[in-house]
């Protein structure tokens, strides 16, 4: 798993593309604080060699939870920058830091 973090001059954003190798998931999603935690239009997309990639826009200067779903399976990023207790979910969640 990777994550490549692109900060733009012009505006407050940075471009956050996650990459998880899964060349046996049919379906990669990353949700977190920044989506709601909502999979639906944060779905990554498979590429020919078994990855999925996505990339984001996301507001700089926050910190963000989050958890990839690879076919149901909840996963986290062991590129993350932290990991964060979150009694809701009741375990760890990666966490990026922009």
């Amino acid at each position: 798993m990777a994550i490549k973090k692109q900060y733009l001059k012009s505006k407050p954003v940075c471009k956050v593309t996650f990459t998880v190798p899964a060349e046996e998931a049919k379906k990669v999603a990353v949700v977190g604080d920044f989506n709601n935690w909502n999979p639906k239009g944060s779905m990554l997309k498979k590429l020919k060699n078994g990855t999925f990639k996505g990339t984001f826009d996301l507001p700089m200067e926050n910190s963000y939870e989050f958890r990839y779903i690879v076919d149901g399976n909840f996963i986290n990023d062991e590129a993350a920058d932290r990991y964060q207790w979150n009694d809701y979910a009741g375990t760890e969640n990666a966490v990026l830091e922009l």
